[in-house]
């Protein structure tokens, strides 16, 4: 027996699939956030500044960067206003959680949400003060330094992941919310 879109788009919207997304949002945000804090520690812990770790071949090095600002240091100095942005877009993602009613969109919100909240919480506990820390970076691609991109950490890659998923759903026409009409 055939389905028709209609019916297929009100099943994807199901109470059900609804819960099941928002639960792989959170999800996948827990992961992320709980593998970047991780992997933060261990390189402050392991990781001396002065002494890169050259990892496959120079295609990635392990470099401890403390960064006041947002991706290629950009924004040094306005740490206060990153936080606030970092906030402002762990809850709107939250509130978002609400209506969603995709699978997809629930990854790729996650990712975001898991990374935003990985470094909010080096702005917020981190040297030099709270609301004023200090990220941990420690990625770099083809360079010891950083020269060429920005030396970054995995929130970082997750944000990026998370948002290049969300605009192909976009540009695919994938519904993120439930109720939503193209």
């Amino acid at each position: 027996m055939a389905t028709s879109p209609t019916q297929a788009a009100e099943a994807s919207h199901s109470p059900k699939s609804r819960a099941a997304a928002v639960r792989l949002l959170f999800g996948v945000a827990v992961v992320v956030a709980l593998v970047d804090l991780a992997s933060k520690a261990a390189a402050v812990a392991y990781l001396d500044p002065e002494r890169p770790v050259r990892v496959l071949g120079g295609a990635l090095w392990l470099v401890l960067v403390r960064n006041s600002g947002a991706a290629f240091s950009m924004a040094t100095g306005y740490t206060w206003a990153l936080t606030a942005i970092a906030v402002v877009a762990v809850v709107a993602i939250v509130r978002m959680s609400r209506a969603l009613g995709s699978l997809w969109w629930g990854t790729g919100l996650g990712l975001v949400l898991g990374g935003a909240f990985g470094n909010l919480v080096d702005r917020v506990f981190r040297a030099p003060a709270p609301f004023r820390g200090q990220v941990v970076d420690f990625l770099s691609l083809f360079s010891d330094h950083g020269e060429g991109w920005a030396v970054f950490n995995l929130a970082d890659s997750a944000i990026v992941c998370g948002a290049v998923l969300m605009v192909a759903l976009s540009f695919l026409g994938v519904e993120h919310s439930v109720g939503q009409e193209r």
